[in-house]
């Protein structure tokens, strides 16, 4: 019996999201909700289901809803998260939301503790860590074959001219890349950033911090180094992942496209190119999405969760992390 699905925000992301769990299955589309009209009566069209307008509604029409996607957007992609998470939690359904989890500490926090609450599964779309690549870099690293890790590069960049908020760089992109960082390292003790606003393609000074290093240091010793931007383009690709232990290193290009493996001593390499038939980060939310669904049938407990609304929380703290080290001129220990 497939699991019955809805989708909150029926904007591009959901509509993603709305697509992958019609083409799934394991799932079915039973409700769609949007706080514009327009939006909620399109999407019902497009997934032949009943629209509703607000989560409230959703919940009053007594529909069955075996989990659901939370795809709002609003202030730095985050800020219209919390009210409709808390929503669905509180009345016990299961929920993906999208990423950042919040721009707000204090709201992913409760999101976090209200989920934990009621022994529900809360995940994030951290869709970078589920492509076949990444998965069987992890399987390397788990299996040892690496040795004992020393250093992580992650470089993440795209043209986008948002200029919202000062931070909407680092907190709407950076948790994919810096969720990618702790699948393969683990959990960060300190963070240190710096800060440049780069100018538009008209050479006006931007508004937004849209440039950003970052580095860090692991809780099991490892160095990492992240550079993001908001200013690349033109070849530079979106993505690269570079792990290096005492054994090896493998780098990691554009989330699913290339993997090599290379060892310490020796000059071959092992390569893969479009592992398991992924071509293209869009096809990304596929396989993200069908982990989430094959978690619920299962009934997998709340804390075995993958890229679970915890590891969402603790990418978002080192976020917040590296903007008070800028502002504040120093070091940063999270606890």
């Amino acid at each position: 019996m497939p699991l019955k699905v809805a989708v909150v925000g029926m904007g591009g992301i959901g509509n993603v999201h709305g697509g992958c769990y019609a083409e799934d299955p394991l799932s079915e589309v039973v409700a769609v909700c949007d706080i514009i009209k327009e939006r909620a009566d399109r999407g019902a069209a497009t997934f032949n289901c009943p629209g509703f307008y607000s989560v409230k509604e959703m919940l009053a029409s007594g529909i069955r809803i075996d989990c659901a996607s939370m795809c709002t957007a609003g202030k730095e992609n985050g800020g219209d998260h919390y009210k409709p998470t808390m929503e669905l939690l509180g009345a016990g359904i299961p929920v993906l939301g999208e990423k950042p989890i919040s721009n707000e500490l204090s709201k992913a926090r409760r999101m976090v503790a209200l989920a934990k609450k009621k022994r529900l599964r809360y995940a994030i779309d951290l869709n970078h860590r589920f492509t076949p690549a990444a998965r069987l870099a992890k399987a390397w690293v788990d299996e040892g074959r690496l040795g004992r890790l020393h250093i992580i590069n992650m470089t993440m960049w795209i043209n986008n001219g948002n200029e919202t908020s000062p931070h909407f760089h680092v907190r709407a992109l950076h948790p994919h890349s810096l969720d990618v960082m702790r699948y393969f390292c683990g959990d960060v003790k300190s963070v240190h950033a710096f800060f440049l606003q780069g100018k538009t393609l008209e050479g006006k000074q931007r508004k937004c911090w849209s440039n950003l290093q970052m580095n860090l240091l692991f809780k099991n010793g490892v160095v990492g180094h992240l550079t993001g931007s908001y200013d690349a383009g033109g070849g530079f690709g979106l993505e690269r992942c570079e792990v290096t232990g005492s054994k090896g290193r493998f780098v990691l290009e554009e989330a699913c496209e290339d993997l090599t493996f290379y060892t310490r001593t020796g000059s071959e390499t092992e390569t893969y190119h479009h592992l398991g038939g992924m071509t293209g980060f869009g096809e990304t939310f596929r396989s993200r999405i069908h982990r989430w669904l094959e978690q619920n049938a299962q009934k997998t407990p709340p804390s075995k969760i993958d890229g679970s609304g915890e590891d969402a929380l603790k990418v978002q703290t080192i976020i917040e992390a590296a903007i008070t080290s800028w502002e504040e001129k120093r070091v940063v220990d999270l606890r």
